[in-house]
């Protein structure tokens, strides 16, 4: 049996939705990494801070972010087709912050080198991956970005720059052991 929500066997549930800041607040619990996606265009170097960034495939070496509709940043870097995603390290949330402005030079003071490619990459990042663009897919207010990762550049040993609960925060000095703080121990008698 398929019911009004077109789902075998779930049971018809009318629809609603989060209003938009009880949606942000909700998402901003999820902690991610933050990235700076860059490109060279025939106006020069161009990028754009992104924390919508994840792996997507191994084999095909593929990476996802997504793009606001709205940024300026995209459209340029979309026409060169080349970038690099740029992973932050802990010590770049002013690069960070420098790279989430509009109508600013982004570059002024930034080291960066060009990448295979030709696309920056930025001095101090965790990594960069050169890519080529894929694919784009509509995704409400953001563009979906699905690219080929065709090189990884050097890879610094640092603490990540990570994004939660709309601030920067740092990942603890030690890993947490598997079954410390909930971590694993749900639905298991203490001992």
């Amino acid at each position: 049996m398929v019911t009004a929500t077109g789902i075998p066997g779930a049971s018809a549930v009318p629809r609603t939705e989060p209003a938009p800041g009880e949606f942000k607040s909700a998402l901003s619990r999820f902690c991610s990494g933050v990235t700076i996606v860059t490109a060279i265009d025939a106006e020069g170097p161009v990028g754009f801070s992104c924390q919508s960034f994840s792996s997507l495939s191994l084999e095909p070496p593929y990476v996802s972010f997504c793009p606001a509709v709205t940024s300026t940043s995209w459209p340029r870097i979309r026409s060169a087709g080349r970038f690099c995603v740029n992973v932050l390290a802990a010590d770049q949330d002013e690069i960070c912050r420098a790279f989430a402005r509009s109508g600013t030079d982004k570059f002024a003071g930034v080291e960066w080198t060009a990448g295979g490619n030709g696309a920056p990459r930025l001095a101090g990042a965790l990594v960069s991956l050169e890519c080529t663009l894929e694919e784009e897919q509509p995704g409400g207010d953001h563009t979906i970005v699905i690219a080929r990762v065709t090189a990884v550049g050097p890879i610094r040993e640092a603490a990540p720059l990570l994004f939660y609960r709309s601030s920067f925060r740092e990942l603890a000095s030690e890993p947490v052991a598997a079954g410390a703080y909930g971590a694993g121990t749900r639905g298991r008698a203490e001992r």
